[in-house]
Formats: structure tokens, sequence, C-alpha cells
């Protein structure tokens, strides 16, 4: 079997009862994550916002969620009731999917990436800075390396 090249032919691959809770757990996403590229990644939908926010998958018997073990670290009370694994959380189909509680870890992972984002940023003129300094260095030494070699 294929696997599905867009979102769209992902959800085709459930029954409809599935597929509506995996349209809402999207929708979700989407509206908390507007900016976000929406993209198949690891055989899942998957969002990226200056850097990978969160995936989700349907399964037989719940949605699986990844926001990567911050983005769960940061809700482990809210999500201290359903089965864990260290950057993913499984909600059972058979209960009311926590959209509120999705939209609020999507958030958090669109701040946490903002975050890192501009602390790269902040870094990334002292390396060019330190990258020139080399360059020059090098032009200095000749070509064959260290000078009077």
């Amino acid at each position: 079997m294929k696997k599905p090249a867009t979102v769209e032919e992902y959800l085709m691959l459930f029954p409809p009862a599935t597929r509506k809770i995996l349209e809402k757990v999207r929708d979700t996403i989407r509206k908390a994550a507007p900016a976000a590229k929406e993209y198949m990644g690891y055989g899942m939908p998957a969002y990226n916002h200056n850097g990978p926010l969160v995936y989700f998958g349907g399964y037989k018997q719940h949605v699986g969620f990844y926001a990567t073990p911050t983005g769960h670290s940061q809700f482990s009370k809210e999500l201290s009731r359903y089965k864990q694994g260290k950057g993913s959380v499984q909600f059972p189909l058979e209960e009311p999917m926590p959209l509120a509680l999705i939209s609020r870890i999507v958030a958090y992972r669109i701040k946490e990436n903002a975050s890192k984002e501009e602390e790269r940023k902040k870094k990334s003129p002292a390396k060019k800075a330190a990258s020139e300094k080399t360059a020059v260095k090098r032009k200095k030494q000749g070509p064959g390396g260290r000078r009077g070699l």
C-alpha cells in the first residue's frame, strides 16, 4: 500500500467516525498555528513553524499526539490521565478529544520555537564574526597553512 502524500489522503484511510475526530484535531492545530506549514512527517500529519511543532496520528483505539518531550512536560499534570511515552500521548477515541488542551500545547510550542529562533539569531552574528575572523586569519597564513612553515 502506497504511503499517503498529503494530509487529506492520510485522513481518507480512516473510518468516517475516526476521520471526523482526526479532522477536529487537525482544525484545532491549524487554528492555534495558522502560519505553520502542514506536511506529512513520519507517515502522519505534521506541523512546522520555526522548527517542528506537533504531529498527530490515528490508530485503532486512540489518537497519538506528539509535541516533543518539552511540549508534554510543560502540561504533565493535565496529560497525566492519558497513556504517555517520552514525547507522545494517547487520547482514547471513545473519550472526548481535549481540543482546548491541544490548542494550548500548540501555542506553547510556537512560543518555544520562537524563543529558540531568537536565540539562534542572537548567536548568528557572533558566529558570523568568528567565521570571518578565521577566514582573515587563514588568508594571512597563505596557502601553506601556518606562517613560517
